[in-house]
């Protein structure tokens, strides 16, 4: 397999080729609306079965709930409280297929601390529960992808974590998970899906969802935010897998069937990791969720929240108070508390919570406790609900309910292809040592690199050869390589400023300047690449600084909607269309009037 670039280029001939489908013999078999970690696993699934597939996405790759989440991927040890063991066993096996075999780049082990307050009954109750979770991984295909867990006494828990306080537990139990940048998890699937012969285009919004005279579902209308280019796409099947979008996308099908889906908002905090001494993960109990102080490779990431979301769904945002509150129940247990001054970033993201039951109409639907795949008309599948780490059983599932009889003969295979990068990652590991001398990096920067590329650090390389000054560090970022910057716009789907700020790197968070010190290098590199004039360049900085100073101000208010209506202030590099009762003049969706202006739904 050849891996293909994500360019304005390719994003242009997938579109060509989506507008092509309209044509006699040319339908696509499937088209999946969502450029999530759902849409990518379906893409990707759909694809190497065989399929010919379009995969659309209203803003940049992952840039909803799959670049938000708590960034691990585990098996739930919530669930063995439920007794839900079939759920628990399915996320561990899944945990343990990406370190192994489909991304062992990207994922890596992380292990935390269960603390205890009990040394007897609590003990012998934490411990015969994590020891059913290593059991239930266990039972996974494959040689054992974790470390058993172990009990640790107050001293021991202690040298592992010298800022727990003395009196915050008695010990603990340690136990192993794994960690992931959710956004390249992303972004790797949609450059796996391409490679494999996928159609897919960002900041591509569907604003109809096309019928033939039957009333199935064939297809949608689509439109290119960044030229204001509408085409029509057909496609056999059309598969709805944008997250809190989904009643909103189900509605251009103007059908009363689908799934019900609610928003629940979790905020994370990001702290300098010389703040807190500790060498491993905490995972806390709170009245409201569970709590994780997460380690990443320079911070923390301490999160998350658990709250009803009533307010737009594109840009959620945390408050003062979503802050004080993790900071608070993290004070709770650490031995130098933690203030507002430490906190380096945030984040906000939006689960979507499945409600019991369907709407009057859906034909049938597969359901587990985690996600729901039905079809609210025919043509169209939905699927909703799950989380990161089940991606790819989300997207089988939906396939196969898509295929109906035809999956018995176009079985998935997902579960034994690797993604991009993690072919020839072993060899790349061991050239490490040589690299670094090569370019004079340093053990954490080959480390970086690798955890990020896999076998396509060799393209990094490449870069760095044919400029050697792509090989320094950013002068006002250093964690990031020049080369990477170029590299995500030549290679990783960039088309505005935002797009590397937020989702090709973490610098929006991972510095208390949200990256702005390195903006004006970083636009340099990626302006030459992607034909950007002064006057582009000019706007594409504006609207990063004003988005960044729209969520600090956020960031003070006490409430959801004062906190939203100030973000919301700032107009987006490529706006979403209004539809239904949001369009201009109340026109019909997708009809010519539409304009390019405030939030509309689909493809998000």
């Amino acid at each position: 397999m050849s891996t293909s670039a994500l360019t304005p280029e390719a994003r242009t001939s997938a579109l060509d080729a989506l507008a092509a489908s309209a044509e006699d013999g040319q339908e696509l078999d499937v088209l999946v609306i969502g450029g999530g970690v759902t849409g990518a696993g379906v893409a990707l699934d759909a694809v190497t079965r065989g399929l010919t597939v379009g995969l659309v996405e209203a803003q940049d790759w992952a840039s909803g709930t799959s670049s938000r989440s708590s960034k691990l991927v585990h098996g739930g040890l919530r669930y063995l409280q439920m007794l839900d063991f079939h759920l628990v066993h399915e996320a561990l096996t899944e945990r343990d297929l990406l370190l192994r075999r489909i991304a062992p780049h990207l994922v890596r082990p992380v292990s935390f601390l269960y603390p205890l307050h009990h040394n007897v009954w609590e003990r012998a109750y934490v411990g015969a529960g994590v020891a059913l979770y290593d059991v239930l991984a266990s039972m996974a295909p494959g040689k054992r992808a974790m470390p058993w867990h172990r009990h640790l006494t107050r001293s021991g828990m202690e040298r592992m974590f010298p800022d727990l306080r003395h009196d915050a537990a008695v010990g603990a139990v340690r136990y192993w998970d794994a960690s992931v940048d959710d956004a390249r998890l992303v972004t790797t699937l949609v450059r796996t899906a391409a490679s494999y012969g996928a159609h897919t285009a960002s900041r591509t919004q569907v604003v109809e969802l096309t019928k033939r005279g039957t009333g199935a579902v064939n297809g949608a209308v689509v439109q290119d935010l960044e030229t204001g280019r509408r085409i029509t796409v057909r496609a056999d099947q059309v598969i709805n897998a944008t997250g809190v979008w989904t009643e909103e996308t189900e509605a251009l099908a103007e059908d009363e069937g689908g799934l019900r889906v609610l928003a629940s908002k979790g905020i994370h905090v990001v702290v300098p990791r010389d703040r807190i001494r500790g060498d491993v993960g905490l995972i806390l109990q709170t009245e409201k969720s569970v709590l994780f102080v997460i380690p990443w490779s320079r911070y923390w990431v301490i999160g998350t929240t658990d709250t009803p979301w009533e307010e737009s769904l594109q840009h959620p945002v945390a408050t003062a108070a979503d802050i004080d509150y993790v900071l608070e129940h993290a004070n709770e247990v650490l031995a130098r508390p933690l203030t507002r001054d430490d906190v380096i970033g945030t984040w906000a993201g939006l689960r979507p919570l499945l409600q019991p039951g369907t709407k009057e109409g859906t034909s049938s639907a597969k359901v587990s406790r985690e996600h729901t795949v039905a079809s609210p008309a025919p043509g169209l599948t939905v699927v909703a609900g799950g989380k990161l780490t089940t991606y790819r059983v989300m997207a089988v599932d939906a396939v196969d309910f898509a295929l109906g009889d035809r999956a018995k003969t176009l079985p998935s295979i997902t579960d034994r292809i690797p993604l991009v990068g993690a072919e020839g990652h072993a060899v790349l590991q061991r050239q490490s040592r040589r690299l670094a001398t090569r370019f004079g990096w340093t053990r954490a920067m080959v480390d970086h690199l690798l955890h990020r590329y896999g076998a396509m650090v060799a393209d990094l390389v490449a870069l760095a050869e044919e400029d050697p000054s792509l090989a320094r560090p950013l002068e006002h970022a250093p964690a990031y390589l020049r080369a990477e910057i170029v590299y995500a716009a030549t290679h990783e789907g960039v088309l505005h400023l935002e797009d590397v700020m937020l989702h090709r790197t973490r610098l929006t968070y991972e510095q208390a300047d949200r990256g702005l010190s390195a903006v004006d290098e970083i636009v340099d590199l990626i302006a030459p690449v992607l034909g950007w004039d002064a006057e582009r360049r000019s706007q594409e900085v504006t609207w990063y600084r004003e988005r960044c100073e729209a969520e600090e101000a956020a960031a003070l208010e006490p409430d959801d909607a004062t906190a939203q209506a100030v973000r919301e202030r700032v107009p987006d590099p490529a706006p979403l269309v209004p539809l239904g009762a949001d369009a201009q003049g109340g026109h019909k969706p997708g009809s010519p009037e539409d304009s390019r202006g405030a939030a509309g739904p689909a493809g998000t």
